[in-house]
């Protein structure tokens, strides 16, 4: 069991929660994840950790509500457990040799698993750029945070409501023709963003990473659930990724997989809700 001691919510669909969890605390590292159970018949479900606290023994995990598990563990506060936690499982962030400047770029949620690395680099003595995306301004979360480890924020909303209008790829498109220098990019976001970050940079030659998001039910390599294929071979995000070279992913199968439980997904989560109104209407 695992106790949860903070409990946070970013904004409407967003929460973030910090969990004592010493013995993965000690040895998780920028891009590694973890997998949750909330009970004993609760499905295994994947996050990447989000910030670690090695001399208090906390992991922080930011997440958004998007299926019946994550809208039930949103709905736990700090002092409650969770039955299940594992890691850190997946291969940390590598950079290329010599590397000193470096585009942190996250996209929603995403900014969450870009977060610990901006946090990282910068510590390591790097320069830091982060471009953060996100649809409007009600849902930006982490805006402190990135600051304080970044040599420049450049925040972006679709609808302009906040910082520049646009996309992170204008943004980055705009830096490139000004003649910023990056040694790598760094892109953690939906994957048509990523995508798009891979076709910008690809011209210029700049190394870009890519936090890969695929179904994955056991994180060990054994259900070839999370398989990927980078480079023209398959490659399984749980034990060899979830970073990988961006310009070599096929982005188009990984969205055509993702969707794949999709209608599914949504129906068990109309049940739980339907069944939860079901609920409080007979207890009134």
């Amino acid at each position: 069991m695992f106790q949860i001691v903070e409990r946070k919510q970013l904004n409407d669909a967003v929460v973030q929660v910090r969990i004592q969890a010493p013995l993965i605390a000690k040895k998780v590292q920028p891009g590694q994840f973890i997998i949750f159970r909330l009970d004993e018949y609760g499905e295994r479900t994947p996050l990447t950790v989000a910030d670690y606290d090695r001399e208090g023994g906390t992991i922080t995990l930011i997440f958004q509500i998007v299926g019946e598990t994550t809208r039930r563990f949103s709905q736990l506060q700090a002092g409650d457990y969770i039955r299940d936690l594992v890691g850190p499982l997946g291969m940390p962030t590598e950079l290329p040799e010599g590397t000193k400047s470096v585009c942190v770029i996250g996209g929603g949620v995403g900014c969450a698993i870009a977060y610990p690395q901006a946090k990282h680099l910068h510590g390591m003595g790097l320069a830091v750029d982060t471009i953060a995306g996100f649809r409007n301004r009600d849902i930006v979360i982490l805006e402190d945070e990135f600051r304080a480890c970044s040599d420049n924020l450049y925040l972006c909303t679709d609808d302009g409501s906040y910082g520049t209008k646009g996309f992170v790829t204008n943004v980055l498109q705009q830096q490139l023709e000004q003649g910023k220098h990056y040694d790598a990019v760094i892109a953690i976001g939906p994957v048509p963003m990523m995508k798009f970050v891979c076709q910008v940079t690809k011209p210029y030659g700049i190394k870009t990473i890519v936090s890969l998001n695929p179904v994955m039910v056991d994180g060990t390599g054994m259900c070839g659930g999370c398989r990927v294929t980078v480079g023209g071979k398959v490659r399984y995000a749980c034990v060899d990724g979830p970073d990988f070279d961006g310009h070599e992913v096929d982005f188009d199968e990984l969205m055509r997989r993702n969707s794949t439980y999709r209608k599914q997904e949504q129906h068990e989560c109309n049940l739980h809700v339907q069944y939860e109104k079901l609920t409080r209407k007979g207890e009134q």
